[in-house]
């Protein structure tokens, strides 16, 4: 593993509106391709990446389930736009010179390859980026939750969910201006005191596997390959000293 990368392998955990730029919805281009850029810059150090994207850019179960739609349903069309994502964020890396595979937990196989755990883990160990799309697969459970599970089948040495803000804050920094920023937090404090940075079943998961979760801005250039090297800001939420 190179000097300049503390992981050897991490998980990136993205939501779908970090793509949509400036639009209301759908997918910005211009985005894609930066964020690409991005995780293109932490492979460069050697670093073994898979990527899990949300999908509310195009379509959120959780609201679908809100207007009358049955949840189940819902989530299953939520878990279909995270394969769009995931195409589109191929597409993006491989124009870039990434080699890359899409593996989906619902098969599809005239598109992406279906979700085999120990072949996601031959294409990162060949240095390829792996995209997991549509979720875990099962309704009723969010894309955290899927990063979290992932990150533990592909035994990651991290975390990291890229977000609008900088870190984790005891509330919406942008709604609130007393919103305190914590450098440092424990799995069980982020339960404790129910900050909104991963639902809980994704928190508790990434504890039970001793995974430290990373959160830091996805918008600031280049912060993903700071985070990896130990710079920057972010917080880290890790039971460990």
């Amino acid at each position: 593993m190179p000097e300049s990368a503390r992981y050897k392998r991490v998980l990136l955990k993205i939501s779908g509106e970090a793509l949509m730029g400036g639009r209301e919805y759908g997918l910005d281009p211009v985005t894609v391709d930066r964020v690409a850029g991005e995780v293109k810059a932490v492979a460069a150090l050697g670093v073994q990446v898979c990527l899990v994207i949300g999908g509310g850019n195009i379509f959120r179960g959780v609201s679908g389930a809100a207007s009358g739609m049955e949840r189940a349903t819902a989530d299953y069309m939520g878990m279909l736009a995270t394969v769009i994502n995931a195409l589109a964020m191929q597409s993006a890396l491989e124009r870039k010179g990434v080699q890359t595979r899409v593996q989906s937990a619902i098969p599809m196989a005239s598109v992406c390859e279906p979700y085999i755990r120990r072949r996601a883990v031959r294409h990162m160990e060949k240095g390829r980026v792996v995209i997991f799309a549509a979720g875990t697969g099962n309704p009723f459970f969010t894309t955290d939750t899927a990063a979290a599970l992932r990150a533990s089948e592909m035994a990651c040495d991290a975390l990291l969910k890229g977000t609008k803000v900088d870190g984790v804050y005891s509330a919406d920094p942008k709604k609130d201006a007393k919103a305190v920023r914590f450098d440092r937090l424990t799995h069980l404090e982020v339960l404790a005191r129910d900050l909104q940075v991963m639902d809980a079943s994704a928190i508790s998961l990434a504890r039970e596997n001793k995974i430290p979760i990373l959160v830091f801005s996805i918008h600031e250039a280049g912060a993903f390959a700071e985070v990896m090297a130990g710079r920057g800001r972010f917080t880290i939420i890790t039971d460990e000293d």
